[in-house]
């Protein structure tokens, strides 16, 4: 215990501990009142996705000549590869299913008004890096499904007014998928999504905990 309390009177780590963890919460926001919990199973997906990805990538091979067969190597030769990916797929589903009913709960039950605006743009900036998570990993396995589908996307992408050339030439890497795209795209994946939704995930729990949880409507007496 002596230990413990020198590492809290230098680090604070008891206070943290307080502000956390022994907070007031509303009554029927817990994992029962399963509606309030979905942003908490978005993260631990999220952390998930994060831990198989890392292990995905440290045998992924972003190049045209490679990226299939090293993707066919991780489910045919790595141990628990088959297991690690399938996580990885299915988690990149489930990860927008519960952003998108974590998003519609908050604005169908008031949860973005007055104090949380602020937490609610953080959200909504969470939801479309989920997107841009899902874009840019979909095009990473390199077959003909990945491949035609982000032709699809970056045309899509093209007809933007104005900055949309724009757009799609910096995605592709050029006037034409390539090498370029492929490795633009696990760029963005597994380098600047990530970290910017590591500061913006910072800023949404900081929100959530500075103004706390919003109670659940009453019942008019």
């Amino acid at each position: 215990m002596k230990a413990y309390a020198w590492i809290c009177e230098r680090t604070g780590l008891d206070k943290i501990w307080e502000a956390l963890m022994a907070r007031h919460i509303p009554e029927a926001t817990g994992w029962v009142g399963l509606r309030y919990t979905l942003g908490s199973a978005t993260m631990m997906i999220f952390t998930v996705q994060a831990v198989t990805g890392f292990l995905l990538a440290a045998n992924y091979s972003p190049s045209p000549d490679h990226a299939y067969d090293s993707v066919r190597y991780i489910d045919s030769s790595v141990l628990f590869g088959r297991l690690v990916r399938g996580l990885h797929h299915w988690g990149a589903s489930f990860m927008v299913v519960f952003a998108v009913l974590h998003m519609l709960r908050v604005y169908f039950m008031g949860s973005y008004k007055y104090p949380r605006e602020a937490t609610w743009m953080a959200g909504v900036g969470l939801l479309l890096l989920v997107m841009g998570f899902s874009f840019t990993g979909y095009l990473l396995p390199w077959d003909q499904k990945a491949y035609w589908a982000t032709v699809v996307g970056t045309t899509i992408a093209e007809q933007t007014p104005v900055i949309g050339p724009a757009i799609a030439l910096i995605l592709r890497g050029g006037d034409t998928m390539g090498p370029a795209t492929i490795s633009r795209f696990y760029a963005l994946h597994v380098l600047a999504l990530p970290a910017l939704t590591g500061g913006l995930l910072a800023a949404h729990l900081f929100l959530v905990i500075w103004h706390g949880i919003s109670e659940p409507p009453q019942k008019a007496p």
